[in-house]
């Protein structure tokens, strides 16, 4: 997912695509209890199709691939899990090619991966609209995407609680008054970047005081905020220190990044065996999947280090999807 997901790892993707800073992928530290489990059945469950979910290697990707995989199970599919399959290079050809059937995927990025060239679509800055060029260039590939969440793992900006707080900040657009008396961090190439320092010129009409040269959305960007060496960063949207340092993740209310909202990919195949259900489920998940909720459950894995299984189990409940 680049210009921003991208570069968090192989959740996002693991190439660096031209719309996001990226992050170097790292390799999930959280293994997902992989084998086929069978969940408690439900009316009519016997014609179940089974399941197989993949992932990328990292975090994110794990919980969300339980998310799917647990609300399956407690509908009755048997489902496979084929986690920590790699980066996108690798996942992408799994999923076409039927070694797996479903992943969690953001619109912007597989777009692009996917439509290299743009002659399908290109992304934009409204997740429908890139759902639908998605879906476009999906269809020769025999693949679905399922309706998007509002959680994202995209390019963010933010700053401190105490700031948001003191100027009442809530959007990029509020920190005009202020952007003169501010310093900006991020990665170095960040002010060449039309998703970064550029484009928070063109779009927002922000001039900083000075530029700070750190890393992708990574320790050295948080440290800076928190140390008070920069007065806003650039961290990914789904970045568990977002919650773990009570940051505020300021709204992208002009549209600067492009919509990388998360959603599930199913093979057609598998959908053409099922009456709906499936479908029904995993559009369930989306629609309570929220950026808070995803940015907590990151939190509870890659700070607090929870099992991921656990945390995805627990959010479900909470939810009110499974019992």
């Amino acid at each position: 997912m680049p210009s921003s997901p991208a570069a968090r790892s192989a959740a996002s993707s693991s190439t660096a695509s031209p719309f996001r800073i990226t992050r170097s992928s790292s390799p999930a530290r959280f293994s997902s209890r992989c084998s086929p489990c069978g969940g408690a059945g439900t009316q009519g469950t016997a014609n179940r199709p089974d399941v197989i979910i993949g992932s990328t290697n990292f975090y994110e990707q794990l919980t969300l691939g339980e998310l799917y995989a647990q609300i399956l199970e407690a509908n009755g599919y048997k489902v496979t899990r084929k986690f920590n399959l790699g980066n996108r290079e690798i996942v992408q050809p799994a999923i076409e090619s039927g070694q797996i059937d479903i992943d969690a995927e953001y619109l912007a990025t597989l777009l692009a991966f996917v439509d290299k060239n743009g002659t399908i679509a290109k992304p934009t800055t409204d997740p429908k609209t890139t759902q639908t060029g998605l879906q476009k260039a999906l269809d020769p590939k025999q693949l679905t995407v399922l309706d998007f969440a509002a959680a994202t793992d995209q390019n963010g900006f933010v700053i401190t609680k105490a700031t948001a707080d003191a100027k009442n900040i809530k959007a990029i657009s509020d920190l005009q008054p202020y952007a003169g008396n501010y310093v900006l961090g991020g990665p170095p190439e960040c002010p060449q970047r039309p998703f970064c320092q550029l484009g928070l010129k063109t779009v927002y009409g922000l001039e900083f005081k000075d530029f700070k040269p750190l890393d992708a959305g990574g320790p050295l960007t948080v440290a800076a905020l928190e140390g008070k060496q920069i007065d806003v960063g650039l961290l990914f949207t789904s970045d568990p220190s977002i919650v773990a340092k009570n940051f505020v993740l300021l709204d992208d209310n002009k549209h600067l990044q492009l919509a990388d909202n998360i959603a599930p990919v199913v093979r057609n195949a598998l959908l053409q065996k099922d009456d709906g259900t499936l479908k029904r489920l995993l559009n369930s998940i989306s629609a309570k999947l929220t950026q808070g909720e995803l940015n907590d459950m990151n939190k509870q894995v890659a700070v607090d280090k929870k099992d991921n299984k656990d945390v995805a189990a627990a959010w479900l409940k909470k939810q009110g999807l499974i019992k």
